[in-house]
């Protein structure tokens, strides 16, 4: 049998009510009364019915997130985050993958899902404008990633070029010349544009040459593609003494190329990835990398979906987050051992 409000007013000797303020965490409970209810929660193990509450709202309790590829890990620890952020407001997630699909794109804005959902969480590859102002669905649209679509709807961000020039100013610091960008696209990934933009124009700044020969281009995000394009730039006859490439997996991926190919990083080469995915501190050369703050992200997000249910937020924003570079042995080597005595 499930435990009701009435039982743990019971347990605890108080009213229904009571139970309810405590459950709701109203402030106006004395620490005593809140110390006993919750005490007869604990022993009955009660737990909310977090679908009736939602439905009393005229809500279901569902934030959809729709993202470009679940299985590139960014995309993945940035799910976790969103999940872990809608779980502090009794929200669930609904995950949906488009393939940075246009047409799957197209069809989650307009909301084929919207019957399920109470907000949407979007990262857009090639949705167009035109695309979102032919958008009837009233459900409340947070749009992440780099797309320009000035239009009312919130949008979540990081400065792309800001930090790809940090990045590319990182490896000229430590006395690199040649650096190559690994990850160019032949589409329209619009965050890779501007990664290659801020490559260029750091380049440009330190007063180096800006070698378009030392782009790689690749089709997708992975360790695959990484290590094609590394191979290729190598067998091409260049060999840069740096690389910064477009995400971790294709930096992962292209050091596993420089060690088959008897090149050491950082000694030889070194190499900077992007997103700061778990997997890159924990290989035989730890990853340099761009750190998007992606919990800051999530709780951003969802804010502004829970925001624009309440009718708190009519004016919509652009709020761009902060970001970091992790220094790590892919470019600052190891420490050195301490000496024994």
């Amino acid at each position: 049998m499930r435990v009701s409000l009435k039982d743990v007013a019971l347990r605890a000797g108080v009213s229904i009510k009571t139970v309810s303020n405590v459950v709701n965490n109203y402030q106006h409970v004395a620490p005593a009364m809140r110390a006993r209810v919750q005490q007869a929660i604990d022993e009955l193990g009660y737990r909310p019915n977090l679908t009736a509450r939602h439905l009393r709202k005229g809500r279901t309790g569902i934030i959809a997130l729709a993202l470009p590829e679940l299985g590139n890990p960014y995309f993945a620890e940035l799910a976790a985050a969103v999940i872990d952020a809608a779980a502090a407001h009794d929200y669930i997630v609904l995950l949906d993958h488009t393939g940075g699909k246009r047409e799957q794109e197209v069809l989650v804005s307009q909301g084929f899902r919207a019957r399920v959902i109470d907000g949407l969480i979007l990262s857009p590859i090639e949705l167009e404008t035109e695309d979102l102002r032919r958008r009837t669905e009233q459900v409340p649209l947070v749009l992440l990633g780099e797309g320009h679509y000035d239009l009312p709807y919130d949008h979540i961000a990081i400065d792309n070029v800001a930090a790809a020039r940090g990045a590319v100013r990182h490896l000229i610091d430590l006395g690199r010349t040649d650096v190559a960008f690994l990850g160019a696209r032949r589409d329209r990934n619009q965050p890779a544009q501007l990664r290659v933009q801020g490559w260029r124009e750091e380049l440009t700044e330190a007063g180096l040459a800006v070698d378009e020969g030392l782009v790689a281009t690749t089709d997708g995000w992975g360790h695959a593609d990484g290590a094609h394009a590394m191979a290729w730039l190598l067998d091409s006859g260049r060999r840069p003494d740096a690389v910064f490439a477009y995400n971790d997996p294709i930096a992962i991926g292209a050091m596993r190329v420089l060690s088959e190919r008897g090149l050491r990083v950082p000694e030889d080469v070194a190499v900077v990835g992007f997103d700061d995915v778990a997997e890159g501190r924990f290989g035989a050369v730890t990853l340099t990398s761009v750190s998007p703050d992606k919990k800051a992200i999530a709780q951003l997000a969802v804010a502004s979906v829970l925001a624009c249910l309440s009718g708190d937020e009519p004016v919509p924003r652009r709020v761009t987050v902060e970001h970091s570079l992790i220094e790590r042995e892919s470019t600052r080597g190891r420490a050195p051992r301490p000496s024994g005595d």
